[in-house]
């Protein structure tokens, strides 16, 4: 009996130690509330403490806020340095759970949930704000999504972190999530009359630590994006312009997922010829501030002209996708 009690109070003793408060909020405006009531399902449901398991839809009831009726939340204690996924339900069927737009979902392998990772112990309360309900954003605000790829770097053990004027420059308030192949991400909410961000990635959390941004893609030593709306940047390489070319997968990428653009550089027009056997690609070009400046969508042919037209001249990068979701970049250079 002795051992089964000192057991107890050392699982709940080691919960605790690594336990957050974390905070969900869902704003319901515009939305027809159901009479059941407003969920949230997640894989952090079990270790929360409700009963039935992970993602069940009618076992985490949202509380409706005094000051605002319209919105719903709960607070919950999770263990810290973990990602958590998760979605709200207006009533408490799995056909009432809301629709994830693309910017706030995981992403990989068609997996829609949202996300968040709860990145320290300090004693308050993380809480993202009040999402609403079947959007990317609380209401207000702009989202915009970070990644940087981290396959060329010894990532440091105190993690990969995110600084800029959007949280006051601090080198360990914001830290970044893998889901797969080294590429970190962070989801921030600015003020929608706030339409700049300038900022640097981290591997580790000190000012030492920080990329050294090329001249081609820095402003002032830092990187900088103009936005106006949700946005999901393009991944970057750490201390680079663009993504990161696996040079171990080099001979794998030119058989599967590469392309040849000429005459690179061009005056007025170039031709982008895809050396694979999709049947569909789609490509972005985003100029050297990581702006995405051009898309062309659901090309069905072996090759596109790339017109100059409105841009300037200088470096672009070319992120060309395929319908087996293979994605590469190429460098474009405009006279």
């Amino acid at each position: 009996m002795k051992k089964y009690y000192i057991i107890l109070f050392f699982f709940s003793f080691s919960f605790m130690t690594f336990a957050k408060k974390v905070k969900f909020a869902v704003d319901m405006t515009d939305q027809i509330v159901n009479t059941t009531g407003v969920h949230i399902a997640g894989d952090f449901q079990t270790i929360a403490g409700f009963a039935g398991g992970d993602w069940v839809s009618n076992s985490t009831l949202l509380s409706q806020e005094l000051n605002n009726p319209n919105i719903y939340s709960i607070v919950v204690d999770l263990p810290a340095f973990a990602k958590y996924e998760y979605k709200f339900i207006n009533g408490d069927q799995f056909y009432e759970t809301e629709f994830v737009p693309i910017e706030s979902r995981v992403g990989y392998n068609f997996n829609d949930n949202r996300w968040l990772y709860v990145d320290s112990l300090s004693n308050d309360t993380t809480f993202v704000g009040a999402i609403r309900f079947s959007q990317n954003t609380p209401i207000g605000m702009n989202l915009i999504r970070f990644k940087v790829n981290l396959s060329n770097e010894i990532v440091a053990s105190n993690g990969i972190h995110l600084e800029g004027n959007f949280q006051g420059w601090n080198t360990i308030s914001t830290r970044m999530y893998s889901f797969q192949d080294q590429v970190y991400e962070y989801i921030a909410y600015q003020d929608t009359f706030i339409t700049d961000c300038t900022y640097k990635f981290i591997n580790g959390n000190t000012m030492n630590d920080e990329e050294i941004i090329p001249s081609a893609c820095s402003v002032f030593g830092n990187r900088s994006v103009i936005y106006d709306k949700d946005t999901v940047l393009a991944t970057v390489c750490f201390s680079a312009c663009e993504n990161c070319i696996n040079t171990s997968n080099l001979s794998e990428l030119k058989s599967i997922s590469s392309s040849t653009i000429y005459p690179n550089p061009f005056e007025t027009s170039a031709l982008l010829v895809f050396n694979d056997s999709e049947l569909e690609h789609q490509i972005q070009i985003y100029n050297s501030a990581g702006i995405c400046v051009r898309t062309y969508s659901s090309i069905k042919t072996e090759s596109v002209s790339i017109e100059k037209g409105n841009l300037d001249s200088g470096i672009y990068f070319i992120s060309i996708n395929s319908s087996a979701k293979n994605t590469h970049t190429q460098k474009l250079s405009i006279q």
